[in-house]
């Protein structure tokens, strides 16, 4: 270094450091030998903080305002260097200006998925990211600690560390919480209030205090969203029976505005027998069983299948076969097959059916 610089640092008065950037968290105070004059004027602004280090050592550290530095309010240091009658002459210091303003909107977030243990739907991977702010609340804790001799230390150089502490405190805090996956979305608030509390200790060790720590989203799989979705709906559709009675209705309208379809007049008549049916035995009161003994097996009915156009149709009861015959759907030629059967017969061939045949009345003869 020329000899103009050694003679620009001698007559350096006054330290101080204008911060041009927004994410600079501490700057060394650069000068020729690290040499600072005796009454040099130390300008110490609001959110800074200066600290003085006297051959790798913390000595004094100073607070918003305007020093002259002299021993009497540099008695670390002068102590250090060994001064006992004071001094006049240059002495040898680095001088750190640490930053103490907030730093917002700092970003988190989970790298890979979360393994969480859910009531609902048991093992669940889950992802979260949200924004944090920070301030150095400890300036020597934070130098010593963090940023050590670096001339320039920047909010980049730390995020990734505590990052990893929220992701790490994010993960104890849900398991704690026992929260269901479908609540977390109400409960953004309360969790970020606890991880605040839960994460200031391992902040702290580092002279950092965690401020407004928030929980922006909780992800989960697609698989596990259908599966949500798919709850949902099941709890929008309310009465499982009153909705199954709504199905029935909704087949038979359909059936009758395409009476050509397949299925036919036979399906109409099914859906209509099943939802009459239906509709007695929600109406109609049931006897008691009698006393001592439990309720009587169910009588077992005849199913019968029906070759329509070439399409199967069924099973149907006799009931729904009779109605068939009395429609014209079915005759004596139809194929049907019932269990027993060792092949598709004629109705007329098959004993429970052609039984029906004959109790059908004949056509009304025309009218003269």
């Amino acid at each position: 270094m020329g000899i103009w610089d050694k003679l620009k640092g001698e007559l350096i008065d006054i330290i101080e450091w204008l911060d041009e950037t927004s994410d600079t968290m501490v700057y060394r105070f650069e000068r020729y030998n690290n040499e600072i004059k005796n009454g040099a004027q130390l300008i110490v602004r609001e959110s800074q903080a200066a600290v003085f280090v006297n051959e790798g050592q913390i000595a004094d550290v100073f607070m918003p305002g305007r020093y002259e530095l002299t021993t009497a309010n540099l008695p670390i240091l002068a102590t250090l260097q060994g001064w006992k009658y004071g001094f006049n002459s240059p002495f040898k210091a680095e001088v750190y200006f640490v930053n103490t303003k907030r730093f917002t909107d700092q970003k988190w977030g989970t790298m890979n998925p979360i393994m969480m243990r859910d009531a609902d739907f048991g093992l669940v991977r889950v992802r979260a990211f949200g924004t944090y702010g920070m301030r150095v609340s400890d300036p020597a804790t934070f130098l010593k600690e963090v940023s050590g001799t670096n001339w320039e230390f920047t909010t980049d150089q730390i995020n990734q560390q505590m990052r990893n502490f929220i992701v790490s405190g994010f993960s104890d805090a849900v398991a704690e919480a026992k929260i269901p996956v479908i609540d977390l979305a109400a409960q953004y608030e309360e969790m970020g209030e606890v991880l605040t509390n839960k994460m200031q200790p391992k902040f702290g060790e580092h002279g950092l205090e965690l401020l407004n720590l928030l929980i922006e989203n909780v992800s989960v799989p697609p698989e596990v969203e259908a599966a949500i979705d798919k709850r949902s709906s099941m709890g929008a559709l309310g009465d499982m029976n009153k909705y199954m009675q709504y199905q029935t209705a909704e087949a038979i309208v359909k059936g009758a505005e395409n009476p050509g379809g397949v299925g036919g007049i036979g399906a109409q008549i099914a859906a209509g027998m099943a939802m009459s049916d239906q509709m007695k035995q929600m109406t109609q009161p049931q006897p008691p069983p009698a006393q001592g003994a439990g309720a009587p097996p169910p009588v077992p009915q005849t199913q019968v299948f029906v070759a329509v156009n070439g399409q199967q149709q069924g099973p149907f009861g006799l009931d729904v076969i009779k109605g068939m015959i009395t429609s014209g759907q079915l005759n004596g030629e139809t194929l049907v097959w019932m269990e027993g059967l060792p092949a598709w017969a004629k109705a007329s061939e098959v004993p429970a059916v052609s039984g029906l045949l004959g109790a059908v009345p004949p056509p009304l003869p025309p009218q003269e």
